[in-house]
């Protein structure tokens, strides 16, 4: 296998987790707008930056070592399947927002969910364009856990 066919397994492979990610924190984002007005209701939300260093590490690992590495963390766990599990928190600053001001809480659950959509979208239709040409060797993949 060459240099840009591992590149290019690399590259679907950080899509395709940002793609899974994403697809989670859209659910609990949908929670939050559905369920805010439910008595005792908490926000909650994913490690955005969490999972955002964990890829960049993921790729650090790769310019040096040419291999991907994802190493579970805290809140974000990788099975050897390769599949993502993210464990949603009580989101603070949206709480608070939500006591303080309704229409803002909305607005701000809106934004992230279209921040979010956005995301998925942009990581979805790159691996679309990779599809066909891209098979996924999951040997080139190593997963960790701290």
């Amino acid at each position: 296998m060459n240099l840009l066919t591992l590149i290019t397994e690399d590259i679907a492979e950080l899509l395709i987790k940002i793609i899974e990610f994403t697809f989670a924190r859209q659910k609990i984002l949908t929670q939050n707008i559905t369920n805010y007005r439910n008595p005792g209701f908490i926000p909650k939300d994913l490690e955005v930056d969490e999972f955002c260093n964990l890829l960049n590490a993921a790729i650090s690992e790769h310019i040096q070592n040419q291999r991907l590495v994802f190493c579970d963390t805290r809140n974000i766990k990788f099975n050897i399947n390769g599949g993502l599990q993210a464990t949603s928190l009580v989101d603070e600053s949206a709480r608070q927002l939500l006591e303080e001001d309704q229409d803002e809480y909305i607005e701000s659950q809106i934004n992230k969910l279209f921040e979010n959509s956005l995301n998925q979208r942009v990581a979805a239709e790159l691996l679309r364009q990779k599809q066909g040409t891209t098979t996924i060797d999951y040997r080139t993949i190593a997963y960790c856990d701290h």
